[in-house]
């Protein structure tokens, strides 16, 4: 019985920290969280507490991060990229503001996401109180479209 109880634990935890890590974050967490046995919902919820976990830190660490590694030269580049590659995948940031930010990270499309809401909200300097709820709110609009997806192809199994 503990065991048991302990491998489930350590399927959740593995669950969640893939949905909390930048690229796959709950698009590759749900799925993967159905391949291990869980249920649609089971996976989802864990999902998206793992996809949200990291983000206020990141939107109160990113900026002075960003400031302090882009100064130097080992890690000036990579700082560049991503705020380049950011700045290029959210236009509707830039235009909507925290409704874009909802936007950008509701859509669950590559490259968009939690991490990139939150780099983009650094970068446009959309302030905490309307980056978080956005954030938040995208992630769980991207957490039911990637459910409903994903409970199709597991009803076609």
């Amino acid at each position: 019985m503990l065991v048991q109880t302990l491998k489930v634990l350590k399927d959740e935890l593995i669950v969640m920290l893939v949905a909390a890590a930048p690229i796959f974050e709950l698009r590759g967490a749900i799925p993967l969280g159905i391949a291990m046995g869980f249920t649609p919902v089971h996976s989802t919820v864990l999902s998206i507490i793992g996809n949200l976990i990291p983000v206020p830190f990141l939107l109160k660490l990113l900026k002075p991060l960003f400031d302090y590694f882009g100064r130097t030269k080992m890690f000036g580049k990579i700082v560049d990229w991503i705020k380049q590659r950011t700045l290029k995948r959210s236009k509707k940031v830039e235009k909507y503001s925290a409704l874009g930010l909802f936007l950008l990270v509701a859509i669950p499309l590559p490259s968009t996401g939690a991490w990139t809401g939150c780099v983009a909200a650094t970068l446009f300097n959309i302030d905490f109180k309307y980056s978080f709820p956005a954030i938040v709110a995208g992630v769980f609009t991207a957490g039911l479209i990637v459910f409903i997806l994903s409970n199709q192809v597991v009803g076609l199994m």
